[in-house]
Parts: structure tokens; sequence; C-alpha cells
């Protein structure tokens, strides 16, 4: 029997960090939902964690190395377990990675209650029998008032484009031969598709969104198209499917877990939102929702027994939750992506949220021996209170949500955590800084103040590990960068072009590093990224 089961495991998936999977946001999400958070368990011990199908595991090691917790995860490709395997050896972390298959891991009895149980996007790729195996783990390995995430491919959304997905796999399957390898055959099967669009198909005629999409999927990286695209099993799901299979586990849907799908201001008209608000269902008003929004990709939470929390006992833990800031506020746009289009964001309230926590920013002392100044949802309102005094809580909150959806804010961890973590993480980012010095596939680095991953691009970690080897001004960590590329032949790209000469590369990298010295290194300091 193959061991792969139609998966794709000849080309390495990508190192994604996917933020959603981080424990705090998914509280975060539930609250939103007058859902009472996971916490810990009830038997009083640090939270246990288990993602299913980890990939590269960036993400799990990442969370793994930046909260306090108990973290376990399995991927059936024995390489990708032994690329998380090295990540977790150089960071330390409590974590404990297999590489059994979703039918091992079910048939296992040593595994203990989790908190938390995620999978990200597998839950598309795989048979019925492998879901099978997952909602057994699941039924089994939950604890009461655990918490699954589970994200995955959905109709409405992909209705339309779903025989282009077989097109593009039938080529694969029947017109490439092996010796072209996987890559080969994607860009074959790219090219027929692209042929059949031009040939004047009237399929493509008919659905012209889809002819677009073709031509953006083309622009991806190949090692995601692998995964996405052109394993054996693919099976975009609509969301009553997937309550029927996760009803075997008894689990009830509690919350989207991506943050911005819960400000519905943004992506329904009136009429629709009132629509959809006469709906009592769950699984209803989300099929419903799904179909006003045409939703292609869901990220939820579902719970083993959801209990809804009272008034009083859910506005006292959103006042007490503690933010800070992850962007410079020059670099916030006004603007937020739904699905009416883009919307503009109130600028006398969204600017003054994010002074007041520049303001705490710059009050910082930045030596690491000193915590992370945050500031909790209760004093942001109290100060706001006092230059806007128009301004409600839920109006705060949907702001709040919104910046903590599009990635400008994070949520700080007490004090004692990020002490205990500080050293784990700063293992963790040397590895990563190391590794980019030769590739450039990981852009995010652990911060023991959130808990979770914060955007670092190579050049930044390049910097910064120039930095802690005791290269000294930006010029200097220029040139020594530029030697680390040109010895590997590579060079920078500006407007999507290599920039050819040696003094010009070095330029562009100077101008980076000044940047980079000027603000960014200051912020990275604020949230506690360091290499030791």
């Amino acid at each position: 029997m193959d061991w792969t089961s139609g998966y794709v495991a000849e080309i390495d998936y990508t190192y994604g960090y996917y933020r959603e999977l981080q424990a705090g946001l998914m509280d975060f999400a539930l609250l939103l939902a007058w859902q009472k958070p996971m916490g810990k368990g009830t038997d009083s011990k640090p939270l246990r964690y288990l993602e299913l199908g980890y990939g590269q595991g960036l993400s799990l090691n990442i969370h793994a190395a930046a909260s306090q917790g108990e973290f376990w995860g399995t991927d059936f490709n024995p390489a990708q377990a032994a690329g998380a395997a090295e990540m977790a050896n150089a960071s330390g972390s409590n974590l404990y990675l297999l590489d059994a298959s979703f039918e091992e891991l079910a048939q296992r009895d040593d595994l203990p209650l989790f908190d938390v149980i995620a999978l990200h996007g597998i839950w598309s790729w795989i048979s019925d029998r492998n879901r099978q195996h997952i909602v057994e783990i699941i039924r089994r390995h939950l604890r009461p008032g655990g918490v699954v995430y589970i994200s995955y491919n959905c109709t409405p959304g992909w209705s339309a484009a779903m025989p282009l997905r077989h097109l593009l796999s039938l080529h694969a399957e029947l017109a490439e031969g092996d010796a072209k390898g996987i890559v080969g055959k994607i860009d074959g099967a790219l090219a027929f598709a692209q042929q059949v669009v031009e040939s004047g198909a009237q399929f493509f005629k008919a659905n012209p969104a889809v002819a677009e999409r073709l031509k953006k999927i083309a622009e991806q990286n190949r090692n995601y198209l692998a995964h996405e695209y052109f394993n054996a099993d693919w099976h975009p799901m609509p969301f009553s499917d997937l309550a029927k299979w996760l009803d075997q586990a008894k689990l009830a849907f509690a919350a989207s877990a991506h943050l911005l799908d819960q400000v519905e201001a943004i992506h329904l008209p009136e009429s629709a939102a009132k629509m959809l608000a006469e709906q009592r269902h769950p699984v209803l008003r989300e099929t419903l929702r799904d179909y006003l929004v045409n939703q292609q990709f869901r990220r939820d939470l579902f719970i083993r027994g959801p209990r809804r929390m009272a008034v009083i006992e859910r506005m006292e833990s959103l006042r007490s939750l503690r933010l800070v800031l992850l962007t410079s506020p020059k670099n916030v746009s006004m603007k937020v992506q739904g699905a009416l289009g883009e919307a503009s964001l109130q600028e006398q309230i969204y600017r003054p949220i994010l002074e007041i926590l520049e303001g705490k920013f710059l009050e910082t002392d930045f030596s690491l021996e000193h915590p992370t100044a945050a500031v909790s949802l209760n004093e942001l309102e109290l100060a706001l209170s006092q230059s806007l005094s128009h301004i409600t809580f839920p109006q705060l909150l949907q702001a709040i949500t919104v910046l903590l959806g599009q990635g400008h804010l994070g949520f700080a961890q007490d004090v004692l955590t990020q002490q205990a973590v500080q050293a784990r993480c700063d293992r963790l980012n040397l590895w990563i800084a190391n590794r980019s010095r030769e590739y450039g596939d990981i852009q995010f680095m652990a911060s023991p103040v959130t808990g979770g991953g914060v955007v670092v691009s190579r050049f930044e970690q390049l910097f910064l590990l120039g930095k802690q080897q005791g290269i000294g001004p930006p010029k200097e960590q220029a040139n020594w960068v530029w030697d680390l590329l040109k010895r590997q032949g590579q060079r920078l790209l500006k407007e999507g072009k290599a920039i050819e000469s040696e003094a010009d590369n070095i330029a562009e990298l100077a101008q980076q590093a000044y940047q980079f010295a000027e603000d960014r290194e200051t912020r990275l300091k604020y949230l506690r990224i360091s290499l030791g």
C-alpha cells in the first residue's frame, strides 16, 4: 500500500505561519462570539495542544517556543517531521513530534486529553477514510470544553473553479510523464489549461473569473500548488457537511477564527445582514453567510460543549486583555478589505487608538531585562474617553478586532510567561536567522511577548544575525549580507526584476539596513525578538 494515500509527498510544503492557530487568538475569537474561552485544562495543568498535519511545522514550533504548554503534532511525511524536529531541538521546546498517519494516531492509547486540536487545510486534501480517523482522534482525545480549529476549502466559493482543478490534475496524471517530476507536471498542466482558455472554450467564456484565477495560480509557488491542487483527494465542502462530520465527536460550531469574518459591516449590506441575523440555527446561518459572501475558505472553531458567557463575565474578560502594537502607525492603512470591497476606517477612532499604543511603545525600556509595556483594553477605553467622549465600547471592540485581524496588534502574555519562554524563542530565532543565510522562505520569528509569530523578512533576519556577530553600522551590514548573497549567485529583486550590478545591490541593502536601524530594530526589541 502506498504510504502517501495519494497525498503529494514528492515536493516539500511551504514554510507558512498561520496566526489563527495561536491559542490566544482563538480565545479572543470565542469571546467575540460570546463563547467561554478554552483557558486551561480541567486538571489545572498547562495548555495541551495537538496539531494534525503540521507540514514544515513552523507554526507549531513558534507556538511551542513562545508560549507555555505541552505541544504535540503529527505529520505522516518523514522528511517534514525531521525538519520540524530540527527546529524543536534548536529551541528546546516542550514539543512532541510524530510522523504517524491519522490512522496510526487514532489507534494510540497513550495520548493525553487536549485543550486544542488544530488542523490547517489538510481536511480538504484527504480521503473520507482519513477524515473518519481525524474524527476518531478528536472524539477520543479532546477534553470537554476543548476547541477544534479547522480550516478548509468550501463551497459555494470554490464551485465555479472546481472543473479547473479537475482539468489541471487530470492533465498532470495522464499527459505528463513521471520523468518530469511534480514541478514539470504542474507547469505542463498550467500551460495546457491556458491553451484551453485561449482556444475559446465555452466553459471559460461562461466563467471569466475562472480564467482570471488560472492566471493568478500560474504565478504562485509550485510547492504550494502541488499540495493545494494536485493531491489525489481534493474536496471543497459545504459548511453543513463539515458540521455533520464533527457532530460525531460531539462538537458544535462556536465562531470563525478569522477575526475579520466577525466584523459583518465590511462584508454584508444592511439587507443581507438583517436576513442573516434572523437565522437562529447555526448551520443554516453559516451556510447562508457563505452564499452571501461567496466564501471559498473557512477557518472555524468548534467546541465540545459550548457555553455562552454572561454579559459581565465577558466584559471583564475582554477589558483585561493586554495589547501591544506590532506595526508602526505610519504603516497602518485606514483601509480594510472585506467581501464588499475596500472599506474606509474611521480615522477619528483608529488613529487615537494607535497613538495611545505607540505612546506605550515609546516609553518602554527596550532592554531584555525589563518587561514589555502593554495596554489593557480597560486602560485603552479610559484613555480614549478623555479625548473621545463619544466612543462606545462596541466601537472600540470592533476597531481592536479589525487591527488584530489585519495583524497590526497582538496580545501580550503575562510577564512571568514572557521570561520563561525568552530563551527558547532566542534559540529558535537564531536557528531561523542562520537558515536565512541561504534561504528566504521563513518570514517569521517567535515573540515571547505575544506568544506567536511576527513578520521578520529575510534581510531583517540577516541584519539581526550580523549585529549578533559583531557587524557594525548599516553600511557594514549591507556589505556582509551582499557577501553571503554573492557567494551563492543570488541577487536582490526590485520591482520584480533582479538588480544586476554589485554596487546597486549593496546600495539597496544599505538603504534597507538604515531603515531597519531607524525603526524596525527597536520594534523587534519591544517584542523581545532577539538571537540571545
